[in-house]
């Protein structure tokens, strides 16, 4: 278990803004003898990248013009994921191998299954209140609040560490574990995916609402989405 029950983990406080702030975006991983999904402690930076190329589309004998641009496939998202290390707890053990004190592992290739990482975005208590949707959960760790507060969940599935190092100076004390991390899938938790990703994502010309701010480039469907010039 490591320092998992160490007062690091306590719940602190953290400023009513309408801006989100890193201190109210947790981090967990099934974290190794905890049988539960486990905040992360101790994490400096957690960062998420995604890309995908657009091939634009033209036409020979109608000019230097784009008659369309189509996504290409989204490449696997990253993540990186740094903390401080601690002596009874290093990031194999928080996303659920056995090393460190609790088994064998110590690289990269002792890593033989994926791992599932949870993000819960905590809204402060200024918004809490009116934010509604089925992907919005009651924050975790709040049994003794007097007010609930709200959280935007994110899972990312099936994730491989795809770079892992430590770093021991001289003129530092603080030892610093930094890690990148691929992903298969990122998901709600809730909602079930696929080409209609079970209700409109915004932007759509079936929406057929005043507004709904499709693109003028579908011609028609833009005259009824009310775009203005």
């Amino acid at each position: 278990m490591g320092d998992i029950n160490s007062y690091i983990y306590r719940m602190g406080t953290a400023p009513n803004t309408r801006v989100a702030v890193s201190q109210k975006n947790k981090v967990y991983g099934y974290t190794v003898g905890q049988n539960k999904f486990q905040q992360f402690g101790v994490t400096s930076e957690f960062t998420l990248d995604e890309s995908r190329t657009i091939d634009p589309v033209r036409g020979i004998g109608y000019g230097d013009t784009v008659a369309e641009l189509v996504p290409s496939v989204t490449e696997p998202m990253t993540m990186t994921l740094n903390k401080s290390l601690l002596y009874a707890m290093n990031i194999f053990q928080m996303i659920g191998y056995k090393g460190g004190i609790d088994g064998l592992v110590r690289s990269l290739r002792h890593h033989r299954w994926p791992f599932d990482i949870k993000q819960e975005l905590v809204f402060s208590e200024l918004v809490s209140q009116g934010v509604t949707g089925e992907n919005i959960k009651e924050a975790a760790n709040q049994k003794n609040a007097s007010t609930l507060v709200k959280a935007l969940m994110t899972y990312f599935e099936g994730c491989w560490l795809n770079s892992y190092g430590t770093s021991y100076t001289s003129d530092a004390a603080i030892v610093t574990e930094t890690s990148s991390v691929t992903v298969t899938d990122i998901v709600d938790g809730v909602s079930e995916y696929g080409e209609f990703l079970n209700g409109d994502t915004g932007l759509s010309l079936m929406d057929n609402k005043p507004g709904s701010g499709a693109s003028r480039i579908f011609g028609i469907a833009a005259s009824a989405a009310t775009i203005a010039a």
